[in-house]
């Protein structure tokens, strides 16, 4: 778990893990930046739970840097990420990919579905991965084909790779699954097994034209490894189109077609994803709009 300014966040998250039912797990928290409230906390999350091993670091690295430093540090046979602001909802996760991995030993991860809340927890969408290995291959150059927070791959495999690539200025997460599903296969089981929180900073509206140039390079590394290169490169070169367009049309519009893209490579298991919620939280489907972030 990464963490950077927000405190509010992190005892929900980390609750989510304490909750599991798988119990072996370390839970290594790689803290940039000087906030004290973050620090505070995490002493004691640290003093409740020995499996909690937390590290600060006063020097800001990006996303990439930051999870490679933890992952250098840990100790288990599997990695599961899990970004400070989502949460686990599905108290069996672990236990059923630790599962799923030790039964399959041909797969290189595996994840599940999301559903995408604001800051007050109001449901904006849920929606599902394809769930078998062709499927996933068939739309991983066009986009992510496993949702980071929900995710689970072995460390071996990670640090054969040397994990994820910091010379990428955005989507390390994209591009590491990629690699990943080119030494074994992956599969998404069919239920939300986190909620992601869509926050009003717009950290992503302003990594736009980063994560554009990425998009591009990706596509092209891993072009000869997956299929449909040419229009996931059209794809790409309409998001670096659109992430040199004035400011007022993407704030207009960016969270619109975040949530779209989303449910578009979702494709039809969007619905089943919807089936798994509660009735509260179909109530709350329309509740309103958000701001999507990075996914590491």
């Amino acid at each position: 778990m990464l963490t950077c300014n927000r405190p509010q966040f992190l005892g929900r998250a980390i609750q989510s893990i304490i909750q599991q039912s798988f119990e072996d797990w370390e839970l290594i928290v790689v803290h940039d930046g000087p906030n004290q409230q973050t620090a505070a906390a995490m002493q004691k999350w640290v003093e409740r739970d020995p499996r909690i091993r937390y590290f600060h670091r006063d020097r800001v690295g990006n996303i990439a840097n930051a999870c490679n430093y933890g992952l250098a540090r840990a100790r288990g046979q599997y990695v599961a990420i899990l970004d400070d602001d989502d949460y686990w909802v599905a108290a069996d996760k672990l236990a059923k990919q630790v599962a799923f991995l030790n039964s399959h030993p041909d797969y290189a991860g595996c994840g599940g579905g999301m559903t995408v809340i604001d800051e007050n927890e109001n449901v904006l969408m849920s929606y599902l991965k394809p769930e078998q290995d062709d499927p996933i291959r068939a739309r991983a150059l066009w986009a992510n084909p496993m949702t980071h927070s929900t995710s689970m791959f072995r460390r071996s495999l990670g640090a054969a790779l040397g994990y994820y690539d910091e010379s990428l200025a955005g989507f390390q997460d994209w591009d590491i699954w990629l690699r990943l599903g080119r030494l074994g296969k992956l599969y998404n089981f069919p239920e939300v097994f986190t909620r992601y929180t869509s926050g009003g900073s717009g950290a992503s509206f302003q990594q736009q034209r980063k994560n554009a140039l990425s998009a591009l390079k990706i596509v092209f590394r891993h072009r000869m490894a997956y299929r449909g290169f040419t229009g996931a490169l059209a794809l790409a070169l309409m998001h670096l189109a659109y992430a040199h367009l004035p400011a007022r049309i993407r704030k207009s519009s960016f969270s619109f077609l975040s949530r779209r893209k989303k449910a578009i490579f979702a494709g039809r298991q969007k619905r089943t994803a919807q089936e798994h919620l509660g009735p509260l939280e179909s109530k709350q489907e329309d509740s309103g709009p958000g701001v999507s972030k990075t996914v590491i």
